[in-house]
């Protein structure tokens, strides 16, 4: 299933170099990771306190772009520079899903659009997140499939944030790219579970 994940090596290419001064200078995954994470709730309160002004949703594509990076970095100075724990992986993953719920939220409070969609969508999420995550307790690996993963997710908010901020879309409109999707993080879902189950009898010994 194509997704945006799948352009990840790329965008690491570029950001090594990066990557390589932030290690150089004792800077630590887990650090990256509370950052993106900590910021991506600053942002949301943020934008939902003052969500009557539309152009303020101009910032959540421009954070999406750089949570993307500081996501990249945190894995590369894991893997690369041997800073892989247990507690990061636990960060990793909780921190991820609580930035998910703080980007995707304020999208409640435009006027007009349904919060149950808007709500549905970021536990939609957080549920697809946690399948990707249950891949190791069956003898998968960490299952990332698309169609909507985190950096679709991401491109698709974020194309949706500048919308609003621009004017361009009407409530309805926006209704209805939420339950675009929500079906398609329905989908997302059991297509990691499929994989996933796929992925364990491929690697099964043969009788």
């Amino acid at each position: 299933m194509v997704s945006i994940y799948q352009l990840k090596p790329a965008f690491q290419n570029l950001l090594r170099p990066l990557v390589k001064r932030l290690h150089a200078r004792s800077v630590t995954a887990n650090q990256i990771t509370l950052l993106a994470g900590a910021c991506s709730v600053l942002l949301g309160c943020l934008i939902a306190l003052f969500a009557q002004h539309a152009w303020l949703f101009m910032l959540i594509p421009l954070w999406m772009i750089l949570r993307m990076a500081l996501n990249a970095i945190d894995g590369m100075l894991a893997r690369e520079f041997g800073q892989q724990s247990h507690l990061g992986a636990y960060l990793n993953e909780l921190c991820d899903i609580v930035a998910d719920s703080a980007l995707i939220l304020p999208f409640a409070l435009v006027p007009g659009v349904s919060a149950f969609a808007v709500v549905l969508v970021a536990l939609l999420a957080v549920f697809s997140e946690y399948t990707g995550v249950l891949g190791p307790m069956v003898g998968a690996s960490r299952r990332y499939d698309g169609p909507m993963g985190k950096s679709d997710r991401a491109f698709v908010l974020g194309a949706l944030a500048i919308a609003i901020a621009l004017g361009w879309l009407s409530a309805a409109w926006i209704n209805a790219v939420f339950a675009v999707i929500a079906g398609l993080l329905v989908f997302t879902l059991i297509n990691r579970v499929r994989q996933g189950l796929k992925e364990v009898r491929e690697n099964a010994p043969s009788a």
